[in-house]
């Protein structure tokens, strides 16, 4: 099966209108790749650009596919719900726009017990958006 026609609502707890990721366009060990089209109506957009808070929930969301497809596909269970820990050293170098499409790397940095440590970088076809660290914590509730 190819990785990149995976319905996205299947790997993340998320619903509409707060679906930050459309497509898992890679997934390794360590790295996984997401990619989204920005809508001009999406929730987080503000004067047809993607403001902060959408970046960091499409960051996290990016980790919950990530998460969602080792449930499912690795370790045959159901997806778990996780949580934002922290965010560290963001930096957003602009917002992107609405009506194009952003790729968002993220790279696993340490994983202990249920909480993993990713890198994460959001990418246009201009170039760096954003990047940062997030801690995720995964608890053992299970997505309905």
């Amino acid at each position: 099966m190819n990785i990149k026609d995976i319905d996205i609502l299947t790997l993340i707890p998320q619903r509409h209108p707060f679906v930050m990721i459309d497509r898992l366009q890679y997934h390794d060990d360590t790295e996984t790749l997401s990619s989204f089209f920005i809508k001009k109506d999406n929730i987080f957009c503000e004067n047809e650009f993607l403001r902060e808070g959408g970046i960091l929930e499409n960051i996290a969301q990016t980790c919950a596919a990530r998460i969602g497809y080792i449930n499912i596909y690795e370790k045959n269970e159901k997806i778990k719900i996780g949580l934002i820990g922290s965010v560290k050293d963001l930096v957003v170098n602009r917002m992107p726009a609405a009506n194009s499409t952003i790729f968002t790397k993220i790279r696993v940095m340490s994983e202990v017990f249920a909480i993993t440590l990713i890198e994460a970088e959001v990418t246009d076809k201009d170039g760096v958006i954003a990047h940062c660290e997030m801690k995720i914590s995964l608890t053992d509730k299970e997505v309905l």
